[in-house]
């Protein structure tokens, strides 16, 4: 498969595979025998690049994905990239489906979490390390020096911060080098194309994050479209698979099945390929349980699209008139 270069001279697949999906927000989690087959035929397929973060699964096992993506992964271990995330709680006591998220990223926490994960994921080392988000009562350059100990410590190779702007990453930065930012990045959430000056200038990667604006761009999805009702999916509360949204995205959807007819590939293919093309350090990480879907989205690496092509759908993105798009749970505000 095509690769992509994040900085610090890390690697990886063009496309990676969001694993959250498996345990966490998308309905009740896949069986474990069926999402460690995904994975690995993952890797057979080509992928290299991996993402999970050790809040990703249910109230009764919040660690869930992590021991599932390090046992599918073990045999392949040298082959791959695995990025994980910490310093992140839900506030289960909310009462919303989609939680307010509560930070922590004293230093002590961070040491907590680290070898929490490296157990869990069955590992010596993780290759990508990112806050997953910024914690208000902790300076990034205090979570930036933490970092900097366990690349020496050779518990991770590399780290990244997730959901950040332009301020925050160049802080970091200045404390040790920041491989990726992994924000929210796709057709219908492009603010973070902002920083691309920024992440060009310091030769930091962009992982995309929800990358098919969480499946709409994969044209599946109709206004009638049902998701599980019990708070275990995000979906049903997501504005752009309202009735109305999906209305007002139909130019969108048009735009994105042209551009796949022309190209001989899906929606979801095009979406992911307008973004690898628009840059070489842009590697996006889309989740699925679907084998179909999960061979549609790594097929993405093999479309080329120009500059001018890609230059040309973001115009096209400019006058498109599109819904609200889900843009993340709530960060709980310092007490």
């Amino acid at each position: 498969m095509k690769k992509q270069q994040l900085g610090q001279g890390l690697e990886v697949s063009a496309v990676g595979l969001g694993c959250m999906g498996l345990s966490h927000a998308y309905g009740k989690p896949t069986a474990e025998g069926e999402a460690v087959r995904l994975i690995r035929d993952a890797v057979q397929l080509g992928c290299t690049f991996f993402d999970t973060a050790e809040c990703y699964g249910t109230p009764d096992d919040p660690h869930q994905n992590e021991v599932l993506v390090g046992r599918a992964l073990a045999p392949y271990r040298d082959r791959v990239v695995i990025g994980t995330k910490f310093g992140l709680t839900f506030d289960l006591e909310d009462g919303k489906v989609n939680h307010d998220l509560v930070p922590d990223a004293r230093p002590e926490a961070i040491r907590r979490s680290v070898e929490g994960s490296l157990r869990r994921l069955g590992t010596d080392y993780i290759d990508i390390y990112y806050q997953h988000r910024q914690d208000p009562n902790v300076p990034v350059e205090v979570v930036a020096e933490v970092m900097r100990d366990l690349i020496r410590e050779g518990k991770i190779r590399a780290w990244g911060l997730s959901e950040v702007g332009e301020d925050v990453i160049r802080r970091a930065h200045a404390v040790c080098p920041v491989t990726a930012v992994q924000n929210r990045f796709s057709m219908m959430a492009r603010w973070y194309e902002k920083l691309f000056p920024t992440l060009e200038e310091l030769g930091i990667g962009l992982v995309a994050f929800s990358p098919l604006a969480n499946g709409l761009l994969s044209c599946a999805y109709r206004d009638d479209s049902a998701f599980e009702k019990d708070g275990s999916d995000y979906r049903a509360i997501m504005p752009q698979f309202s009735p109305e949204a999906m209305e007002q995205n139909q130019g969108l959807l048009h735009l994105v099945d042209e551009l796949a007819a022309a190209h001989d590939a899906t929606p979801a293919q095009i979406s992911l390929a307008w973004m690898i093309c628009k840059k070489p350090w842009i590697a996006p990480i889309p989740g699925t349980r679907k084998e179909l879907r999960l061979r549609e989205n790594l097929g993405a690496a093999d479309i080329e699209l120009a500059a001018d092509e890609v230059a040309a759908i973001d115009t096209a993105l400019d006058g498109i008139c599109m819904s609200e798009v889900f843009g993340g749970s709530v960060v709980k505000k310092a007490s």
